[in-house]
């Protein structure tokens, strides 16, 4: 039995168990030296090796010789590093980036030095200098030049005797008259369109015998804003409503039933508008009164009374406006109806006056001398 007295432990070890082929890599001076000493210390022959990765013996040789010109494209190279470096316990990247700073990639053309075209730069940037200072000194000089040239010295008038006019000072041409200036002409407007007389009534509808319609016409009475919307619309239909509130500015709008459930609630954004219900009993509670506006059949009727407004007083003027509106109408129409009879009596008047009756005698034509 053979005795290990005077062994220490470490040297019992085989190179494999106590090597670090990592740190052998990163310690080598080239590639390919690396690779040699990582695979000698993790104790594998290249067949192992070759065996292990799947690639050729004839193609880990040359990675490890440093031999560029046997690895096929430069696609597959980089594949064997990888699988050389996965076998061996190495970085993969680091190996790859390694192998690269070696081996320059061929089918990349080369490319001109940067900084050939800034060193010319350079060295002709005295000359360009030199001449840019010279063109603006040549520039000022001419310039310098055309003015003391031009400069003249104030020499004495040549008039011998002063003009009578001139010496009578602001006395008037007697050759010339002016008259009183005339006023500023008028701002230009759109011409009154031409009315043929006797169809002032046919094409206006305003009797120019009738000084109350000709009043009217050239007062008319002022026409409300109509709703316009500016944002979105909800409620009711435009056919079922009568009552349109819109939000002039931002503001909470709330319409309450009788019960106390909420209808409509919501923050209303400037422009939007709720259209009311027609025949429903409900309050409008709004944040502020002068935050909204409200438009009776389409027209502007104010902004709220106050915070709370009754739906059906709202309703109520819009059903009060709409049947003014109608009873105006109704008038017109009477008006113009009776209007029309009475120009129909006129002309039947006139047509029967202008025609003979019969039995009268007719006028004697009068005889040419003989």
């Amino acid at each position: 039995m053979a005795s290990n007295a005077g062994i220490g432990p470490d040297a019992l070890k085989t190179p494999a168990e106590g090597a670090d082929p990592a740190a052998a890599f990163a310690e080598a001076a080239t590639f390919g030296e690396g690779l040699r000493q990582a695979r000698e210390r993790s104790g594998k022959s290249m067949a192992e090796l070759a065996a292990e990765t799947k690639v050729h013996r004839r193609f880990l040789t040359a990675l490890e010789q440093g031999d560029w010109s046997s690895l096929p494209s430069r696609v597959f190279a980089l594949g064997y590093v990888r699988a050389y470096a996965s076998a061996l316990a190495l970085d993969e990247q680091l190996a790859v980036e390694r192998f690269k700073q070696e081996s320059p990639d061929t089918s990349v053309p080369l490319k001109a030095p940067i900084g050939v075209a800034f060193q010319d730069v350079r060295r002709h940037s005295p000359r360009i200098v030199a001449g840019i200072a010279v063109l603006i000194v040549a520039v000022i000089g001419w310039n310098v030049f055309q003015r003391v040239s031009l400069r003249q010295a104030a020499h004495p008038s040549d008039i011998a005797m002063t003009p009578q006019t001139w010496a009578g000072g602001d006395a008037p041409d007697p050759r010339f008259t002016l008259s009183a200036p005339m006023a500023a002409p008028p701002d230009q407007t759109t011409p009154a369109p031409y009315i043929t007389r006797g169809l002032e009534a046919e094409l206006t509808g305003v009797d120019p015998a009738d000084p109350a319609a000709v009043a009217a016409a050239a007062h008319p009475e002022p026409v409300q804003k109509a709703f316009n919307p500016r944002g979105a619309v909800y409620g009711a239909p435009a056919n079922a409503s009568m009552v349109v509130i819109q939000a002039r500015t931002a503001g909470a709008l709330v319409v309450r039933l009788g019960d106390g459930q909420a209808l409509f609630a919501r923050q209303m954004a400037p422009g939007e508008a709720w259209r009311a219900p027609i025949g429903v009993a409900a309050t409008v509670d709004v944040s502020d009164p002068a935050a909204f506006d409200v438009y009776l059949n389409g027209e502007y009727g104010g902004p709220l009374a106050g915070v709370l407004t009754p739906l059906a007083q709202l309703n109520s003027r819009a059903d009060q406006a709409a049947k003014q509106l109608a009873a105006a109408q109704a008038r017109a129409q009477v008006q113009a109806q009776v209007q029309a009879q009475i120009q129909a009596q006129a002309v039947r008047a006139q047509a029967a006056t202008a025609t003979p009756q019969p039995g009268s005698a007719p006028a004697a034509t009068p005889r040419a001398p003989n």
